[in-house]
């Protein structure tokens, strides 16, 4: 990690302040950059003032960035110290960027961090959803509470009416009547989630039963909707869903906060089924089983499921030999009483993680001194191809 010691998540989400933190220069592709242009079976790259980048570590910086040969209009920052490294055309015409690893590292810090204070505020955001459903009627608080509570409890994507239009996939706010049968106390769902992965599952839930089966009698095809103050029905939308948790947060939460924490428990508890292991290619094998499990529950591939659902020090502390026991002795163990209100596997993984991140940081301090030398050669370099 490259957050400084007793930095607060709060103040690195803005890209100019995660530039800061990594000791970085926040740039925009807005700016005069290097360009690339086809030369032959190759490329070559002029500056901002039309001159050949003849420079060795200049053209080996660009080169470590492995931008696509089909990449259009490529901007490649001066700097080696930008926070955009380069940004490109895909083929299909969108804009990719390439971040300076130091600057991908504090975002993902701080991206982590976010989840553990999405953890801890998890006990008052399932209080506040269990007062909104037992509202009267179809308000739009008690809607958009159902949806949350089935967003968490089956890890049904939030949904975009892009991906309904474009592959006919669907998520939780995207749902027609059909999706889902309503039988007495029980709910089955059934429908065609992102990358077209066929999805089926039964909720029994009374009150969420009641609640669905009213919304479907409703007129109009979509499944979540609500009925406005002044009797206006109208349909509930994924951006609905992230203004209400920021509403009763008062914090940045988004709908998927919840995958990505729930990915982060399942990783944890699937690993401490494991065996002790004794050797690391073992210890790697349980670590793919468990990635492969998790993301069969969440949807995804291995990969993004690693990448983007498992807090990485779940995998960190298990090759460490700790996650095992750790795991299972603070389920077992009486937690203290500002976790107690979470699901003992939640308050287990979240102190086991509090206390990772804690030696996390008291490590960095150590470094500190070394971080800001790296720094410093970090801006000679940058200066030195500016004059090359």
């Amino acid at each position: 990690m490259l957050l400084e010691p007793n930095a607060t998540t709060d103040n690195v989400v803005d890209p100019r302040d995660a530039a800061e933190t990594a000791g970085l220069t926040y740039v925009s592709d807005e700016a005069p950059g290097i360009r690339r242009r086809k030369s032959g079976k190759g490329f070559t790259y002029t500056k901002p003032d039309g001159a050949k980048v003849t420079d060795k570590a200049t053209l080996a910086r660009i080169r470590s960035l492995a931008i696509p040969p089909a990449y259009t209009d490529v901007w490649i920052c001066a700097r080696a110290n930008g926070h955009i490294q380069a940004t490109g055309r895909d083929a299909k015409g969108r804009k990719q960027y390439r971040y300076h690893p130091a600057f991908r590292e504090v975002r993902e810090s701080t991206k982590y961090e976010h989840m553990l204070e999405f953890a801890r505020g998890l006990p008052a955001i399932r209080k506040t959803i269990d007062e909104h459903m037992s509202l009267r009627g179809l308000p739009r608080e008690k809607v958009l509470a159902t949806v949350v509570h089935l967003l968490e409890n089956t890890l049904i994507r939030v949904g975009n009416s892009d991906y309904v239009k474009q592959n006919k996939s669907y998520g939780l706010t995207t749902l027609r009547d059909p999706h889902v049968k309503v039988e007495g106390g029980e709910l089955r769902f059934q429908f065609k989630g992102k990358s077209g992965k066929t999805w089926k599952l039964q909720v029994k839930d009374r009150r969420i039963a009641r609640i669905v089966k009213a919304c479907q009698d409703l007129p109009g095809q979509d499944l979540f909707q609500y009925i406005g103050d002044d009797g206006e029905q109208l349909s509930i939308t994924s951006a609905d869903v992230n203004a209400y948790l920021k509403e009763i947060t008062g914090r940045e939460i988004t709908a998927k906060d919840f995958r990505t924490w729930a990915g982060t428990v399942l990783a944890a508890l699937a690993l401490s089924e494991f065996e002790e292991f004794d050797n690391q290619a073992k210890a790697k094998k349980n670590i793919r089983e468990a990635i492969e499990k998790v993301a069969s529950r969440l949807g995804n591939t291995p990969s993004i499921c690693r990448k983007c659902y498992v807090h990485p020090e779940v995998f960190a502390c298990y090759l460490d030999g700790g996650l095992l026991l750790d795991v299972k002795q603070r389920i077992e163990t009486q937690l203290r009483e500002d976790l107690s209100s979470l699901k003992p596997e939640e308050a287990a993984v979240l102190s086991l993680l509090q206390e990772r991140l804690s030696r996390e940081v008291e490590k960095q301090a150590e470094k500190k001194p070394a971080k800001k030398r790296r720094a410093s050669r970090g801006r000679k370099q940058a200066e030195a191809e500016l004059r090359a």
